[in-house]
């Protein structure tokens, strides 16, 4: 039972530290967090529009532009780390496939941005 407890020890070490941080933590944001409410920063806002407007109304397109493109970039960039972890086994096949992939990717970020769909006003 001793030898048990013994291998137990550090996971219960580290998580009284992470309990211990994450109260820490929120209670320093409590005591020294700034406190200036207003009725634009408190006011519900989801996907670019106010929440409680008319169901039919027009809405900006821009919005949801820019969040496919970021999941997009996002989802391909998720490419790179199984790639970086192998590095060390791959081959010059597997290296220059990944500099073509990225190649590709930075050609359609600079089209993007051309085109200015990063561009909000």
């Amino acid at each position: 039972m001793d030898g048990l407890l013994r291998e137990y020890l550090p996971i219960l070490i580290f998580l009284a530290l992470a309990v211990g941080l994450g109260l820490v933590l929120i209670i320093a944001a409590l005591v020294l967090a700034v406190r200036s409410p207003d009725p634009e920063k408190v006011s519900a806002y989801e996907c670019g529009f106010n929440a409680f407007d008319d169901a039919r109304m027009k809405f900006d397109v821009r919005f949801y532009l820019v969040s496919i493109l970021f999941i997009i970039f996002d989802l391909e960039v998720a490419f790179l780390f199984p790639w970086a972890v192998a590095f060390g086994e791959m081959s010059m096949v597997g290296f220059w496939s990944m500099m073509v992939f990225l190649g590709v990717l930075t050609v359609g970020f600079a089209y993007e941005w051309k085109k200015g769909a990063l561009e909000w006003a």
